[in-house]
């Protein structure tokens, strides 16, 4: 491992400033000094992608596709060399490891799929009516197309499929982007072992070298480099608020401002409605704490905020849920930052009055092996809605429990709240009939919302909507999983009145590509 950046395809370390990943789960660090990316380097990254993409946007559905299914093989082909390494610098379990590799790797082929068969760029054919009156209606024809260069920012908690290779990466190729990595700082070996192989499968393939690049940073100072740099078209990340707002701030401050697709986390509030929990209270709190410890808490869609009406059930549902987390062992967290930040959130939501732990880890955590503690929390509405200390993400293992007294407090409750990525519901039909406005109220503020489940756990789909009202995300049309992932890395051209032949494939009479059209307001595969 040589822990330099990669450009065109080779290591490449021109400064002199070097970081250390961490084993979590040790407290050890790793012998690989990474070097950090200079202003030279970004630069230079920039500008061959910038290069490269002026060639790879035009290149052909087919050869996107090809270029795709051999990162999947050149992945593949590292092994358990890469778990191994994911495992050493992020502390997650193995098993979780090798789920997180196939979930990487299905998408990669996803979207190699889109990539070929080409209907995603949504063309758009409106023939001529030349004897129209009074005014003749042009031939008009649109499509989508790659944005420019694309900066990815790898997610601290997702080491594979959020990262070098994750959905930003592989959905913007697919678009015909050329890209530019950042590799998370707890996870750089990892990220250098997929950014050869990404580099290994451009090579094989035949494609321009300058398409991919990948640079390591410690502080900020090269993230906010590569947002700022004038051949950067848009940028993905999954993150902190902090974090992704600061990207945000500077990329809208730019002479040329462009798109900064944020994915910053939310609490996920479930509505635990009362003909759910007189039917499976017990089951629904066993559930609950699967989901709330689920890769120790560390999604961006862990329930971190319940809501719930007071009564015998509800008790019984707290009393379970109370007695799981007793029986909960501390796990070890991504890094000590995270940790530290985790242990910070959940002391100030307890230091609130009125705030109460109702259940806690008995176990101690081993602060050598970075481990948290599963920590619930419990307080009534009245407190909820006067402190808004309360109604801000803590990343990790906790929730907050609010006790409500009446219906319009529930109801109440979800006005209230910001955008998150998702909301649940554990309910009947007749719940849901008695709670129709809770549903309508959701709607407006949230991304996703769950019936009789929780936020953890993605189905890669092109019904996927992983995004939501800020703060959750910057751009709430978007999503950062599933198919139409892509779209965040094209923009529409319309050709009008063109010969035929020099119009793209997508828009030509014959439709030799054989896609999907909208022609005349029909859609339809035919030629015209």
């Amino acid at each position: 491992m040589h822990g330099k950046q990669l450009l065109l395809g080779h290591a490449v370390a021109a400064g002199t400033q070097t970081f250390q990943a961490r084993n979590p789960g040790t407290a050890q660090t790793l012998p690989t000094p990474f070097f950090e990316a200079t202003p030279e380097e970004v630069d230079r990254a920039m500008q061959l992608a910038a290069a490269a993409f002026a060639s790879f946007r035009i290149t052909t559905g087919g050869q996107r596709a090809d270029l795709l299914r051999a990162i999947a093989e050149s992945i593949e082909a590292i092994g358990d060399v890469l778990i191994e390494q994911a495992q050493a610098e992020s502390g997650l379990p193995v098993a979780r490891l090798q789920g997180e590799r196939a979930r990487t790797l299905n998408q990669i082929r996803i979207f190699a799929d889109m990539a070929a068969d080409g209907s995603w760029q949504g063309a758009r054919i409106d023939t001529s009516i030349p004897d129209r009156q009074p005014v003749p209606k042009p031939d008009v024809r649109a499509r989508l197309t790659g944005l420019g260069p694309v900066v990815v920012f790898g997610a601290s908690n997702f080491p594979l499929a959020i990262s070098v290779a994750g959905t930003d990466t592989v959905s913007a190729l697919a678009a015909g982007c050329s890209v530019v990595v950042k590799a998370h700082p707890s996870h750089p070996g990892t990220s250098e072992l997929v950014g050869e192989a990404i580099a290994r499968a451009i090579a094989r393939v035949g494609l321009p070298p300058g398409i991919f690049a990948l640079l390591h940073g410690l502080g900020h100072a090269t993230g906010l480099a590569l947002v700022k740099h004038p051949a950067t078209a848009a940028v993905a990340f999954t993150g902190s608020e902090r974090g992704g707002r600061a990207l945000f701030d500077a990329a809208v401050n730019r002479p040329v401002p462009i798109p900064v697709y944020a994915e910053m986390g939310s609490m996920n509030p479930v509505f635990l409605l009362p003909g759910a929990l007189a039917e499976r209270s017990v089951g629904i709190a066993q559930a609950f704490i699967g989901s709330v410890n689920m890769g120790v808490g560390q999604f961006c869609t862990n329930p971190g905020l319940l809501f719930g009406i007071e009564n015998s059930d509800l008790k019984r549902f707290f009393s379970t849920a109370a007695e799981g987390a007793q029986n909960t062992a501390p796990s070890t967290m991504l890094n000590a930052g995270i940790l530290s930040g985790f242990e910070a959130g959940v002391s100030r939501m307890a230091s609130v009055k009125g705030v109460e732990v109702l259940g806690k880890s008995t176990a101690t955590a081993d602060a050598n092996k970075t481990q948290a503690a599963c920590t619930l929390l419990s307080t009534s509405f009245e407190t909820y809605a006067s402190q808004s200390s309360l109604h801000h993400e803590v990343f990790g293992p906790s929730s907050l429990f609010v006790r409500c007294v009446t219906k319009e407090q529930i109801l109440q409750a979800a006005r209230d709240l910001e955008g998150h990525l998702t909301a649940a519901i554990h309910g009947t039909e007749a719940d849901l009939a008695e709670f129709r406005e809770l549903v309508e109220i959701l709607e407006t503020k949230v991304g996703r919302v769950i019936f009789n489940g929780f936020g953890t756990g993605i189905e890669v789909c092109a019904s996927m909507h992983h995004g939501g009202p800020y703060p959750s995300s910057t751009f709430s049309a978007f999503t950062s999983i599933g198919h139409a992932s892509i779209f965040r890395f094209t923009r529409p051209v319309s050709y009008q009145s063109f010969p035929d032949a020099a119009l793209p494939p997508e828009l030509q009479n014959s439709n030799p590509l054989g896609i999907m059209r909208v022609v005349n307001g029909k859609l339809t595969r035919e030629p015209l």
